[in-house]
């Protein structure tokens, strides 16, 4: 892999791939497409909207027909839209949740998800529903989602925010497994919680390390 195509839904995502991409994908030219009204609409809407996948599907051809080797999408609201993209273009495309789904499953048989927004828990409870299938291992996943905190997020009170999702992963890490970020905005959250015999996966590395380990030459 020569050049990796990163499509995000926030700007902000921008350097935290960055980052990842410089520690794990040293040798790899990184150029990103970022469009935050795929994600607002959504929220917006509740669900994936026909307009927004269309425009998920334009982006990864824009992708490919810039050269990109690799395709990687970074949010999970929109991870169905981009496995349907992902049968247009030659290149290969990979949502952003699949690699940690797939270590989820391999992880325990109880799979806990996390989720400040149900546009979110959704999807990401759904793939590792599919990957567990695909993998032919029975599971049993426990989806919660922390009404209120993304609303906090978004009005400036980040503590209330890592409040409330740090109770909620405490009880899930207790009951499970495994647990899930379904967002990579929560993953802050976990330093907050101290050692914990649970792992707590989030997507961000696992999805840049699986394209190190699997998407060179």
């Amino acid at each position: 892999m020569n050049k990796l195509g990163l499509i995000h839904t926030s700007a902000t995502l921008v350097p935290v791939f960055a980052e990842l991409c410089e520690e794990l994908l040293p040798d790899v030219a990184v150029f990103n497409i970022a469009d935050d009204s795929l994600i607002k609409d959504v929220i917006a809407a509740g669900r994936l909207t026909p307009s927004v996948s269309r425009r998920v599907a334009s982006q990864v051809i824009a992708a490919s027909e810039a050269g990109a080797d690799h395709i990687l999408v970074t949010c999970s609201s929109i991870g169905d839209a981009v496995e349907r993209a992902a049968t247009l273009v030659e290149t290969p495309v990979l949502r952003v949740d699949q690699p940690m789904a797939d270590l989820a499953v391999q992880s325990g048989e109880r799979i806990g998800v996390a989720a400040t927004l149900p546009t979110t828990l959704q999807p990401t409870a759904s793939l590792i529903e599919r990957r567990a299938s695909i993998a032919g291992k029975r599971i049993q996943l426990t989806a919660k989602l922390c009404e209120g905190a993304f609303e906090a997020l978004m009005s400036g009170d980040s503590q209330r925010h890592d409040v409330m999702v740090a109770e909620a992963l405490s009880k899930l890490a207790e009951e499970n497994d495994v647990v899930v970020l379904a967002q990579a905005s929560m993953a802050r959250v976990v330093q907050q919680l101290g050692e914990l015999s649970t792992p707590i996966l989030s997507s961000p590395r696992l999805a840049v390390a699986y394209l190190a380990e699997h998407c060179r030459g």
